[in-house]
């Protein structure tokens, strides 16, 4: 249903494209989360790589925190556990850990994709919006 801007109040406008503000900006937070765990998963799936028998038994930081790592040995280079979420971590080998990982990847790509138009759909109204009040006597 759409509605007539010229049909609305100007305290209904104002309430209108304050909707619009918290809805976009809801959206914009949705896909900037969305792409940071995108990111996630691509490094996780690029890291992978270095799982082959040329590293094998080569030294390494292993993480411990962020900021803190300690001296390890890449012992096992076709298996690795894999958080798929909520603390589970389970064990994968490296292939099916990067379908795994190119699966988490897809979807977020889809659920950005799906958000996108919405966004900009009403971005769109809330330009409207303030182009008429800005307009308006």
């Amino acid at each position: 249903m759409a509605v007539n801007l010229t049909d609305l109040s100007l305290p209904q406008l104002e309430g209108l494209k304050s909707q619009l503000d918290q809805e976009v900006e809801f959206l914009t937070s949705s896909i900037g989360q969305f792409k940071v765990v995108q990111t996630k998963y691509v490094e996780a799936k690029d890291s992978l790589n270095v799982l082959n028998q040329n590293n094998k038994g080569k030294e390494l930081l292993v993480p411990l925190t962020s900021s803190m790592y300690v001296p390890g040995t890449l012992n096992d280079v076709e298996h690795v556990l894999v958080d798929v979420g909520t603390g589970y971590y389970v064990e994968k080998n490296v292939e099916d850990s990067k379908e795994f990982f190119k699966r988490k990847i897809d979807f977020l790509t889809k659920q950005i994709e799906k958000i996108q138009p919405t966004l900009q759909e009403k971005h769109a109204m809330k330009q409207e919006i303030f182009g008429y009040l800005l307009f308006t006597p």
